[in-house]
């Protein structure tokens, strides 16, 4: 059940019972009002509305829009009636109007379904027909009416709360079940696939010559297949999560995996990116990926650009380091940026020689890595000594990368008004 349903049945009930209690002033006082009959038309009008809408508000999608606004006009129109049948002294006294309390019921609906920012709007208008009626603001009629505004805005703040913790466990449910399903196939493999792929690449070295190549490439698939069953780190693609089937038996279970990554580091737009799922194809027999147990999400075209980054540095290890050397890509998520280490095995790099190269116009290093950097406002810097490898630090300030496609989306917009 809705953790806010409680709410629309406790809502039922008001209604039922704040309209008994204004049908019980009505003939109490009906003898004290000038027009007595108008009184009792719109109570009977009132208990009506009240009898044919009685399920409308037992839950969020039975309370429509239309209906809200239906509802609170019809207790406007009892507040702004109350000056037409009653005299005008017992209204300066402070004579409850004809709906009295049942007004309430009215914009509690109004925060239920919208949240505090509908509470507000509709306890201003109970509000300002509340000034009309009593045609002054009288000390009792404004204190009754900021009770009315921060009952409404605070239960609208406290359903917003409930609803977003609710989204929050249905998530972490979803997440919970396909970690328990990726767990036990990754045993399935290992217990079969993988083992088999080991087998073959050992037998494959063992025997040399064109085996050993099929070793090599059993071996790179093993490794391969391992960080997919360990990470899951399978992005469909965009538009899949709302229209694939949960293979888990569970809705919504889409909405638990890392966010929708572009093709290419050419996208700019701001959709959310979970950079693993970039940086994780990488990985191989030569390369080592480790990563955050959770997404680290940029914006598509920074995570993009980072992402190319990083390619860059793998093809400068292959092209100088040689193919056997080894590298490895480490991940971090930091909360004000995100860090991508490239180390390598290799000779290292003599001082001096990045600089030389870039004079000479080679201009991988400055575009390639340095450049893209330069774009997102983040920083690449290079720790190598000769004979011990190399080190290359990629950092991206969080706050710098959202402005690439805050701009973009700008000029976007700008073009479609245009």
């Amino acid at each position: 059940m809705s953790v806010e349903q409680p709410l629309w049945q406790a809502l039922t009930a008001y209604r039922v019972l704040t309209l008994l209690y204004a049908l019980g002033l009505c003939v109490y006082a009906y003898d004290d009002y000038d027009h007595p009959f108008g009184a009792a038309v719109y109570m009977a009008v009132l208990t009506l509305w009240t009898a044919l809408t009685f399920r409308m508000v037992s839950s969020a999608e039975r309370c429509t829009r239309r209906f809200l606004v239906g509802d609170l006009g019809i207790a406007v129109a009892g507040i702004l009636l109350t000056p037409l049948v009653d005299n005008h002294d017992r209204i300066a006294e402070g004579t409850p109007t004809l709906p009295s309390i049942w007004t309430m019921g009215a914009v509690l609906g109004f925060a239920i379904k919208g949240g505090w920012r509908w509470g507000a709007w509709a306890s201003a208008v109970v509000c300002a027909a509340n000034v009309i009626e009593r045609g002054t603001f009288a000390q009792d009629t404004i204190h009754m009416l900021m009770l009315v505004w921060v009952a409404s805005v605070a239960i609208g703040y406290v359903v917003e709360v409930a609803r977003a913790s609710e989204r929050t466990l249905a998530r972490a449910l979803r997440i919970e079940a396909a970690t328990r399903e990726r767990e036990r196939l990754a045993r399935d493999i290992h217990d079969s696939v993988l083992q088999v792929l080991a087998m073959v690449q050992r037998r494959g070295a063992a025997i040399g010559g064109e085996a050993a190549e099929l070793g090599r490439m059993a071996g790179e698939q093993e490794i391969a297949l391992r960080t997919l069953v360990s990470t899951g780190l399978v992005t469909p693609p965009r538009g899949a999560a709302d229209t694939a089937p949960d293979p888990y038996g569970l809705p919504g279970a889409a909405d638990a995996s890392a966010p929708p990554c572009p093709p290419g580091p050419e996208r700019s737009d701001g959709a959310p990116c979970d950079l693993r799922a970039l940086l994780a194809p990488h990985a191989g027999s030569r390369v080592t990926f480790s990563e955050p147990g959770a997404p680290v999400l940029l914006p598509a075209g920074a995570a993009g650009e980072l992402a190319a980054a990083v390619g860059a540095a793998l093809d400068n290890v292959r092209v100088h380091a040689g193919e056997e050397a080894h590298a490895w890509i480490l991940l971090e998520d930091e909360p004000d940026a995100v860090m991508v280490t490239v180390r390598d095995d290799g000779p290292g790099i003599p001082e001096g020689r990045l600089a030389d190269a870039e004079a000479e116009g080679r201009l991988g290093v400055a575009l390639s890595i340095r450049g893209r950097l330069r774009d997102l406002g983040g920083t690449a810097e290079w720790i190598s000594a000769p004979g011990q490898g190399t080190e290359v630090e990629l950092t991206v300030p969080k706050a710098s990368a959202k402005r690439p496609a805050e701009k973009a989306e700008q000029k976007e917009k700008g073009e479609a008004a245009r």
